[in-house]
């Protein structure tokens, strides 16, 4: 798509797109980030960027950072709704991370709010908490609901030609943005089928999944389960259940009726 002619200071993707989701708000919650064990920020003027497309992210007013621990370099990037971006590289003791800050200095009218505020990569800090609680995976966003709700409702899945998993005992996961998910106990699943992978994720809401091929009939599924060994406090009830990628086995059926296929980054 040819970008239309935009006027100097105004972002060029709003032009292309004007309904596209950009929020910048406070967030009335502490957060500390570290790395090897020393506190690089500790900030209760954090500013949360809620973007379409990307997970929520932090943004820190330089003066609760410490900024003697960074380096500014000569690389940038350029996003078409916030502006060009400079980086920063931390140095503590003999840990380098190279380019692992940014800043939009200057950045677009639009988003003009967003300027002399810092974010980091945040698999490349070692700790996030909010608060005094921990925080995994990515930031977590308040505008975002996740349910955990006990069914009797029949749940089949197919895969491979075959029933993998049948229970009248599921929890069903409303998420916002995701597709509806229906968590089963291992009692009702062929777990004979399944093989668990080196495949490790970590989600902010609900903790860290381990996942599991399948093998049918010599045809090979990989990571097309997953189940929360480890949940957070807040999501006890998935514990342990397995749950299939709704867009990438067979056909999910509940009541009896074939759901429709979900199409999402997770699609094969």
């Amino acid at each position: 798509m040819d970008t239309p002619n935009v006027s100097p200071g105004k972002a060029p993707g709003f032009a292309n797109n004007p309904d596209k989701l950009l929020e910048f708000e406070p967030s009335p919650r502490r957060i500390r980030v570290k790395v090897n064990g020393e506190i690089i920020v500790d900030s209760t003027n954090v500013m949360l960027m809620r973007e379409g497309g990307h997970v929520p992210v932090l943004y820190f007013p330089m003066d609760d950072v410490r900024m003697e621990l960074f380096s500014s370099t000569d690389h940038t990037s350029n996003c078409g709704y916030k502006g060009d971006a400079s980086y920063w590289t931390l140095t503590l003791g003999d840990r380098i991370e190279e380019n692992v800050m940014w800043s939009y200095r200057d950045p677009y009218d639009e988003t003009r709010i967003i300027k002399d505020y810092v974010a980091f990569y945040w698999d490349r800090m070692d700790e996030w908490w909010e608060e005094d609680e921990q925080i995994f995976g990515h930031a977590r966003d308040p505008k975002k609901r996740l349910d955990t709700v006990p069914s009797h409702r029949p749940v089949k899945v197919m895969l491979g030609g075959a029933v993998v998993a049948e229970t009248t005992d599921a929890i069903f996961a409303f998420e916002t943005n995701h597709p509806q998910r229906f968590y089963i106990p291992q009692n009702d699943v062929r777990m004979e089928l399944l093989t668990q992978t080196e495949t490790q994720s970590v989600c902010p809401y609900k903790g860290s999944a381990s996942y599991y091929s399948a093998t049918i009939d010599g045809r090979q599924f990989e990571d097309i389960a997953w189940s929360y060994q480890d949940t957070l406090p807040e999501c006890p009830r998935i514990k342990d259940l397995i749950c299939f990628f709704n867009e990438n086995v067979d056909a999910i059926y509940l009541d009896g009726k074939e759901l429709p296929r979900p199409d999402t980054k997770w699609s094969k």
